[in-house]
């Protein structure tokens, strides 16, 4: 298929591995990584709204990952040498 592009847009690897590296900054998960906020928290933003700017582009990167059952697709990038 010529020119396809990635299966979601934005979601390429950089954006992954900012889900490993990127922490909360805000909230009653202040510090936790993105990649490790439980669902219902993700769930909570999904139904009341993302915040602006990067932060709210990963949260709904994360919550697409987990709400599809792919949370497993991060593990290889956290096993990367370097992280």
């Amino acid at each position: 298929m010529e020119g396809a592009g990635p299966a979601a847009p934005g979601c390429d690897a950089r954006r992954l591995q900012l889900l490993l590296t990127r922490e909360m900054p805000f909230g009653k998960h202040r510090g936790t990584v993105i990649a490790d906020l439980p669902a219902n928290y993700l769930h909570w933003f999904a139904r009341e709204g993302f915040p602006r700017g990067e932060i709210g582009q990963l949260l709904a990167l994360m919550y697409e990952l987990d709400h599809n059952g792919l949370r497993d697709l991060l593990a290889p990038l956290r096993a990367a040498p370097g992280r």
